[in-house]
């Protein structure tokens, strides 16, 4: 802890200089002097404060669940990390290097849905609408700090155990912007939340985050399902077999996930790596020898969907040793019967929108 408080002090120059960087970025749209582009079709941007770990993903593929069987959807992400340049329209049959984790999971987990990347959102949604001009809704992944396209309907999601009322700026903390920056959200959404979550706890967060009177918080949660055999998803793995745990991750905050399986196992072991890290073969060699090294006859390897698709290029060697790694899918659920609020609260922003 004293180690913690030292290191903050000594970066907080440096957080002091990127934040005054950031003021002036912010301060030029707000001036005019840096156009935020508005389009014609209805854009909801789902972002964060932090440098990743809020849970951007399920809450888009929240979005998407419910809006699909009703609206034509495009899905625009930058791709964070990919191999490839420009815009690209994601196939299923693509792999992660070209064009990122995240989007790729949309692509195969939705197969009817426009999924994009390009690292200018302003040029790419006129792109997509090109391409696609059947298309009635942009959901932008990541976009908060993007001021170039002004979203119709901004959500902003901070966890629970480290609202963004809690942290710093970049890099004596995790926050790519100043806590006023919440200002700019119209929904809040406080993600990865216990389960058992009283309404006395909420009440105080929000006392805390201070939301604008045109704001609403919202509270979510994880609910996980049986996990899936990565190489074929018809086969389930039964927890309740007291399978001891071999958890490989690449994700920016695995406590959420890591009590979860507590809760379903009797022995988890992790094999943790940076957010979005690109395993190679030494990282696939390690959890072989981590895996065969676990005693007893019931366990498995469990990793996340995002990871899977980047454990995936290593097809022929995980089919070789034949490394039981399964899947966790999950799917957002939000507190105190507050769904159905959220999803009356997009849907009247659709109804309402005007080109």
């Amino acid at each position: 802890m004293v180690q913690t408080k030292l290191a903050k002090a000594l970066l907080a120059p440096f957080s002091l200089l990127y934040g005054l960087g950031v003021s002036f970025r912010n301060w030029t749209y707000e001036r005019g002097i840096q156009k935020s582009i508005s389009f014609s079709v209805p854009v909801i941007s789902v972002g964060n404060l932090t440098v990743g770990g809020a849970g951007k993903t399920p809450h888009i593929e929240y979005l998407i669940r419910g809006l699909e069987p009703y609206l034509n959807i495009a899905t625009l992400s930058r791709g964070y990390r990919r191999k490839s340049k420009g815009f690209i329209h994601v196939q299923p049959h693509m792999d992660a290097n070209m064009v990122g984790d995240e989007p790729l999971q949309y692509a195969r987990k939705f197969p009817g849905l426009t999924v994009t990347v390009a690292e200018e959102r302003a040029f790419a949604i006129p792109e997509i609408m090109a391409r696609k001009p059947d298309t009635q809704l942009v959901l932008l992944d990541d976009a908060f700090q993007h001021r170039a396209v002004k979203p119709g309907l901004n959500i902003l999601l901070t966890t629970f155990n480290k609202p963004f009322t809690q942290d710093y700026l970049l890099p004596s903390g995790r926050l790519r912007e100043w806590r006023s920056g919440y200002e700019r959200a119209d929904v809040i959404i406080v993600s990865k939340c216990p389960k058992d979550l009283d309404r006395t706890t909420a009440d105080a967060l929000i006392e805390e985050i201070e939301p604008l009177p045109h704001q609403r918080v919202f509270f979510s949660y994880y609910d996980y399902a049986a996990p899936y055999y990565m190489l074929d998803h018809r086969y389930r793995l039964k927890m309740e077999e007291n399978v001891s745990v071999l958890l490989i991750s690449a994700i920016a905050n695995t406590d959420y996930l890591l009590e979860h399986l507590h809760r379903q196992s009797p022995h988890v072991q992790t094999l943790d790596y940076e957010d979005h890290h690109y395993f190679d073969r030494r990282d696939l060699g390690n959890l072989k020898l981590r895996f065969d090294e676990m005693p007893g006859k019931h366990k498995a390897i469990i990793t996340t969907e995002k990871d899977a698709t980047r454990l995936e290029l290593h097809r022929e060697f995980i089919v070789k040793e034949q490394l039981p790694i399964f899947v966790l899918p999950l799917a957002v659920r939000f507190h105190f019967g507050e769904g159905p609020e959220f999803d009356t609260l997009v849907r009247d922003y659709l109804l309402e929108f005007k080109a």
